[in-house]
């Protein structure tokens, strides 16, 4: 179960399966709804599932990943931990000049991560390595009503 490192970071490891993905977006889900300068739900939670389910993909072995989220007074950082020492993939775009093929199904991930979020990289770990990105907080004038 998540282990709370502070009032505003906590950490929870994840099963070595796909079943990660939506275990890990309903935590972030929940996380920020209940913070006080939450970041945008949406795309924390589509970000999240995008290094889960690369962690799942790319390491070999049963030892579960990690997921560690540091809510800011700026937004959040969310991080995945997993045992593979090697960086991550370069995210693949097409050639130049040529078009994207929309029935490709990998490579778009890190891209979107780039894409979307405030920061992203990785840094090794002594087991291995993480991978994060931060998103900044939601103005309180376009935060959704409860």
């Amino acid at each position: 179960m998540a282990e709370a490192t502070s009032p505003t970071s906590w950490r929870t490891r994840l099963p070595h399966t796909t079943v990660a993905v939506p275990i890990a977006r309903a935590l972030i889900r929940t996380a920020l709804a209940d913070a006080d300068a939450p970041a945008d739900r949406d795309t924390a939670e589509l970000l999240t599932a995008e290094l889960v389910a690369n962690a799942v993909e790319h390491t070999e072995g049963e030892d579960p990943i990690e997921l560690v989220v540091e809510l800011l007074p700026g937004g959040c950082q969310v991080e995945v931990h997993d045992r593979r020492p090697a960086r991550p993939g370069e995210p693949l775009g097409p050639e130049p000049g040529q078009e994207p093929d929309p029935w490709q199904e990998h490579g778009r991930g890190l891209l979107l991560i780039r894409a979307l979020s405030a920061d992203c990289g990785h840094r090794p770990t002594a087991h291995g390595k993480a991978v994060w990105f931060t998103l900044p907080a939601v103005p309180k004038q376009r935060r959704p009503e409860h």
